[in-house]
């Protein structure tokens, strides 16, 4: 007699990803306290018109304004790239992370969409990425590469910038128009004061 067996490991198996390649693995994530400020990657997907042009960050800007202190989330730091967004956040655990993302991103596909001719449907290449900055150097580094990621993806292309660049697109410039909350988690807020204005239209 021969047995059917299921499950297991088998190939092909498994959800598979919005883009065409496999993003973020679906397990589940870490415990978050409160106490830790997260890096956290979102990404669009190939479709997606550029983030950084001033029709896109407009949509960037206003959704970010929104869910920038929801459900016990407070985004502190922001970076916008040509399709993918980085920012460091506070929460108070990993469910209220989790539905601040879920919020902007709800916000982040409205307004693309509708950007992109009234068009509907998925935005976002994967499940957000996010990396707990448990100690004081890590937050630094997570915020100088977020501020400077620009510059980052400048080397990458053999573009050189001058030392006194600062790119209009992240929270590390003064012109971006968006109100940030103030931190709560040390040392995050002792990196930079916040005196932005509300987002313009």
């Amino acid at each position: 007699m021969t047995f059917r067996t299921w499950g297991g490991a088998r190939k092909g198996a498994g959800r598979k990803p919005k883009g065409p390649k496999a993003g973020v693995p679906h397990l589940q994530r870490p415990a978050l306290r409160a106490r830790f400020p997260v890096h956290v990657t979102v990404r669009m997907l190939p479709h997606v018109w550029n983030l950084r042009s001033r029709r896109g960050f407009a949509v960037i800007r206003k959704a970010i304004y929104a869910a920038a202190q929801r459900f016990a989330m407070r985004l502190c730091e922001f970076s916008v790239q040509g399709n993918h967004i980085h920012l460091v956040a506070e929460a108070a655990d990993r469910m209220a992370l989790g539905r601040g993302m879920k919020g902007l991103g709800v916000r982040l596909a409205r307004g693309l969409n509708s950007m992109m001719n009234d068009r509907s449907g998925q935005v976002l290449a994967d499940r957000y990425h996010a990396h707990i900055l448990r100690t004081p150097t890590e937050v630094k580094h997570a915020v100088n590469y977020v501020r400077h990621n620009f510059r980052k993806h400048a080397l990458e292309r053999g573009e050189t910038l001058s030392a006194a660049f600062v790119d209009p697109y992240s929270s590390g410039s003064r012109e971006h128009g968006i109100t940030l909350p103030r931190p709560h988690t040390w040392p995050l807020k002792t990196l930079r004061p916040r005196t932005f204005e509300a987002p313009r239209d």
